[in-house]
């Protein structure tokens, strides 16, 4: 579906987003997927601090999840130009829900931690195909460019709170019940959302040319990495993205050892969330033509705020360094939209997950720079 430049510059409301037919009941559906996705990493994190009473062990438990995420972007992600979307998001959805059956089996079993590892990490894996296809289904959910670029802010700000009611629920659910009944509620999150998106997501077929067997996949992945790379603007885009998620990373990453000294974990990881969120709500004012031009100075500036914590400022000034840096991460918004405006709709499934792919490749390398 091509999108079309809309009527004026209006800038539409949130309220006339969600009222575009099927994308409030698939928004609602993703947003539940991303909370199983927390509640399984942390359930697993508390069981594995349970036994070891290692804090680096727990922490290295919730890092490792990057890892699977990774692959599964880049390796998995591209199902989606290979098979209509709807069914890649109800099989990952279902997939992953037998993932975390088997999380709880080995649970209640006392297994090895590794065992534990090995389907966390398929979980992860599998999750690479549903968030490409889930990207796909809300592209070609609008006509209308303006729509768009005020649902990717949506999605956008709904990720970070989804980051937090994530973990905050199942930490609470760990805690409260105990980490068997909180994978039964992991389970529960995703077999909803894959009845969900049976029900309301319309069935496309899949457009282009595509290879045969295993080869055939390899050889589109490389064609569409070769293409990623040669492109004029989708290039620029990707290793923009790229160096801005070291500094949107960067915040997290250093949250934890300041917060081992000083004990304002809790402020110096919601900092950056709340100014991003600020940010998003800000940059959602603007007209599409005001948010792409905003990209490259806010894309400069983000950075700025923590190059002084060169500087070793007193603790409350990094918390307010943190929510600046946050709100600078709004110019992410329009560069996505751009990005999936300018990739061809026959290619957005290997596109989206190999950018997203690198993205999180940066993310993961400001960890270990931290």
């Amino acid at each position: 579906m091509s999108l079309t430049q809309g009527t004026g510059s209006v800038v539409p409301t949130y309220a006339a987003v969600l009222r575009v037919p099927r994308f409030l009941p698939i928004f609602l559906a993703n947003a539940l997927s991303m909370w199983g996705d927390y509640i399984a990493r942390i359930t697993i994190a508390a069981v594995v601090f349970e036994r070891t009473t290692s804090p680096l062990a727990t922490a290295t438990t919730l890092a490792v999840s990057l890892v699977p995420t990774f692959f599964g972007r880049s390796l998995i992600g591209p199902v989606v130009d290979r098979f209509p979307y709807k069914w890649v998001l109800i099989w990952s959805h279902l997939l992953r829900a037998g993932c975390v059956l088997g999380l709880m089996w080995l649970v209640m079993q006392g297994s090895e931690l590794w065992v534990m590892f090995f389907v966390l990490f398929l979980l992860e894996l599998i999750g690479g195909a549903s968030s490409a296809s889930n990207m796909v289904l809300v592209t070609d959910l609008f006509e209308d460019r303006h729509l768009y670029a005020r649902a990717v802010g949506l999605g956008a700000m709904s990720e970070q709170f989804n980051q937090a009611i994530g973990l905050a629920v199942g930490g609470a659910l760990v805690a409260l019940v105990g980490p068997e009944t909180g994978l039964l509620f992991d389970l529960l999150t995703f077999v909803l959302a894959a009845l969900v998106i049976l029900f309301v997501a319309p069935l496309r077929p899949v457009s282009g040319a595509r290879g045969r067997g295993v080869r055939g996949f390899a050889h589109d992945l490389s064609t569409a990495a070769g293409d990623l790379a040669r492109h004029p603007v989708l290039a620029r885009l990707v290793t923009l993205s790229a160096v801005a998620c070291l500094g949107i990373a960067a915040p997290e990453a250093l949250a934890i050892p300041i917060a081992g000294q000083n004990g304002w974990g809790g402020v110096l990881m919601a900092a950056p969330i709340i100014g991003a969120v600020a940010g998003i709500l800000l940059i959602g004012r603007w007209d599409v033509h005001q948010q792409n031009r905003s990209i490259v100075p806010l894309a400069l500036a983000m950075p700025l705020p923590l190059l002084v914590m060169a500087l070793r400022p007193p603790i409350w000034l990094v918390a307010a360094l943190f929510f600046g840096s946050g709100v600078l991460q709004a110019f992410m918004v329009p560069l996505q939209a751009t990005f999936a405006l300018v990739t061809e709709p026959e290619l957005r499934g290997r596109i989206f997950s190999l950018a997203g792919s690198v993205s999180i490749a940066a993310a993961g390398a400001s960890y270990l720079v931290a």
